[in-house]
Parts: C-alpha cells; structure tokens; sequence
C-alpha cells in the first residue's frame, strides 16, 4: 500500500519586526517582504537611512527557517517553495491578514507595500487576495507570480494606487528575456500603468533608490 498524505489544521504564532514610531508624524506605513535566506530583523535594517520621524517600517517574517550553511550559525528563512504552494500560500496569507489586522493606520499615512525578490510574490499575492487599501506597491527584483490576472488589481488601479518594478542593471538573476517576461506581465496586469525604474547595481536593495521612492 503506498504511503498516503493527510492534512490537519492547527494555531501557529509568527514573529514580525518594527522600526521607528508610529505616531502623528509619519507620513508612511512600510510593509516589507525580504528575499529568500534572510530574516526580518536583519532585513528592517536596510530601511533605516528613510526619515525616522515620517516613516514606520513593518517587515513581516516569512515562516520556513533553515540552516544557511553548514556551519549550523547563520539562520535564514523562505516564504514559499514548490512544495503544496497553494496550502503554503493559505497559511502565508492568513498570518499576513492577522499581522494586518493589529495595525492601526492612522487615515493620514501613506501605505506602501515592498517586496524583495521572493518577496514579491507574497507582496502581490497578498495585495490580490485581501485587496489591501494600499497607496503604492514596489515589486523590486522579484517576479509576480503566474496565477495572479488583471482582475485580481482593478481594485488598484480604481484608486490610483502607484505600482513601481525596481530592478538593478546588474542583477544576475534577471536576464533579458525574463525582463520582457515580468514587463509584458506587469503591463498587462497593471493595464501599462506601472512604473518601471532601473537603477546601476544588483541583486540588491540600495538606500537611494529607497530614498527615491517616496520623492
């Protein structure tokens, strides 16, 4: 008889990082995906160098730690893999929409939704699904994922949320032919509305290009 898998449901806590004060002084609310490997307390810190004082940031922590080599020190953690993506997707955005749920936003802020390589694809994902009131999303160095259409981001562009894809010059991931890929696919969900910004570097988040986007 072959082995035969089964599912149960379950209560899992997560943890999340915060920077800076949310108070009568900001003027934006940051959420923020880290890439595959990272975790959310070391990957906060790229976003320190935005002003203190008008910028609170949220990075939420993806579920799945590991060992990143094989000196068993260094800790990193992925949001999704190919393995029951779907039921991984579902657990995934049900601690987003509980994350979410804490945070009062005060009326007069600016919500933006960051993703960072891997990150991107629960960024969309996450915005698609609970249809987040958000004021701009940033895909940087990441693909959307597949399933997501046009009509999963009407909602979007109803309200005139911005959209911007962030991709290095240099980034070894991102080869000509998947940049017309993720560009076609950004047009055609984002009914050409989307922004495209490239900036000379990497695989990597710069802190002007950050800077830059709030301008």
């Amino acid at each position: 008889m072959e082995p035969e898998e089964k599912q149960i449901s379950y209560t899992s806590t997560n943890t999340y990082s915060t920077m800076n004060t949310l108070n009568t002084s900001t003027k934006n609310v940051w959420i923020v995906f880290h890439g595959i490997g990272f975790l959310s307390r070391y990957f906060i810190k790229y976003f320190r160098e935005l002003p203190k004082e008008e910028n609170y940031i949220i990075a939420p922590q993806a579920p799945s730690k590991y060992y990143l080599n094989k000196d068993f020190k260094h800790i990193g953690a992925s949001w999704l893999t190919k393995e029951n993506t779907m039921l991984e997707t579902t657990n995934v955005l049900n601690y987003l929409d509980s994350l979410f749920a804490t945070i009062n936003i005060p009326a007069h802020c600016q919500l933006i939704v960051l993703g960072f390589s891997q990150g991107v694809s629960i960024a969309t994902r996450w915005t698609a699904k609970s249809k987040i009131n958000l004021d701009q999303l940033i895909l940087y160095a990441g693909g959307i994922p597949e399933e997501l259409t046009p009509e999963d981001f009407k909602f979007l562009l109803a309200k005139n949320a911005k959209v911007k894809m962030v991709l290095g010059n240099k980034d070894e991931f991102i080869t000509e032919a998947r940049l017309q890929k993720e560009e076609k696919k950004m047009n055609s969900l984002f009914s050409g509305k989307a922004e495209l910004i490239k900036f000379d570097g990497g695989h990597e988040i710069k802190k002007d290009v950050l800077i830059g986007l709030i301008k």
